[in-house]
């Protein structure tokens, strides 16, 4: 029942953030997006810097190289602009994270009449197809499938905590489970519940 997800176009998000701090909420920072086709990673994607405000503070915990590129983020586009670039990235299309709840918090956020999804959580598929791993951090679970030195063909010079190489990295998760004995039929449906 429902599509299968061998035969559908998926999109795959990250979002890199500011993390929250007393008095400001967690804001995202760089935005990735990945295309799937027919369970394969297309190599087409979309990214971006976002905008966050000069004196706005990051939690000193916040991975990736925000600091960095401050004034680069003091001038970027915010996300009401590129809503338009994101659209059909987003609309009509299931869609994948690693631990979905913070992009889903985000889109909802800058989407708020949209319907966005049905999400399949790489995560929840990596215990699935890996029960025997101790942590499913995304960078474990990539090491673990064999799956770093394409993600760095994707991405040449990234790394982990950059939205563009974490989202091939859940891409690249996806397409791994995808082409697992037995996933030929499996629906968005069942992935969508994490399960086959």
């Amino acid at each position: 029942p429902g599509m299968k997800a061998r035969e559908a176009i998926l999109t795959v998000v990250d979002f890199e953030s500011t993390g929250s701090v007393r008095g400001h909420p967690d804001e995202p920072w760089q935005v990735g997006m990945v295309e799937m086709k027919a369970g394969i990673v297309s190599g087409r994607y979309h990214e971006s810097y976002l905008r966050v405000p000069a004196g706005r503070p990051f939690n000193p915990y916040a991975p990736g190289r925000h600091a960095e590129i401050r004034q680069v983020l003091a001038v970027a586009p915010a996300v009401t602009d590129l809503w338009p670039v994101w659209r059909p990235w987003l609309e009509g299309r299931p869609l994948a994270a690693h631990n979905v709840g913070t992009e889903r918090k985000f889109l909802r956020r800058a989407a708020p009449m949209h319907q966005l999804g049905p999400w399949i959580d790489t995560l929840k598929l990596a215990r699935h197809v890996r029960p025997d791993l101790a942590v499913y951090s995304l960078s474990d679970v990539c090491e673990a499938m064999g799956l770093v030195a394409r993600v760095r063909e994707f991405c040449p010079g990234r790394d982990w905590h950059d939205a563009l190489f974490d989202a091939f990295a859940s891409a690249l998760i996806l397409e791994h489970c995808l082409a697992q004995p037995g996933w030929e039929t499996v629906s968005i449906a069942a992935l969508a519940h994490g399960i086959r």
